[in-house]
């Protein structure tokens, strides 16, 4: 059970980190309000701590976050892009689950 508070932990991660760069997105590239930074800054603050909640070493948690952010970005990339993902885009993120899983759930000689 602690793979799935894990990896359902990093999926809430992933998505506070996407939302607070989309919102900044917007404001530079799209000419949204500033008013968007607001909500942004409290999406990224929330990453941040989201982070810090694993009880792993930070760099392993970072290593292993990288995967399942590259999973977020596609499922973002469909559903709010509106951009269907190729076949490449999906083993790509595949590929990097498996090294997420690697990273944080291969046994440790601790």
């Amino acid at each position: 059970m602690p793979e799935f508070k894990t990896v359902g932990l990093f999926l809430v991660t992933a998505l506070a980190e996407i939302v607070g760069c989309y919102l900044s997105y917007l404001w530079l590239r799209e000419g949204k309000s500033a008013w968007l930074l607001v909500p942004a800054a409290l999406s990224l603050a929330a990453f941040a701590w989201l982070l810090s909640l694993h009880p792993t070493a930070a760099g392993r948690v970072y290593a292993a976050y990288g995967g399942v952010y590259i999973f977020m970005a596609i499922l973002w990339l469909w559903l709010i892009d509106g951009i269907r993902p190729t076949v490449w885009d999906l083993v790509g993120s595949g590929v990097a689950l498996i090294g997420m899983a690697i990273i944080m759930f291969a046994p440790r000689g601790n």
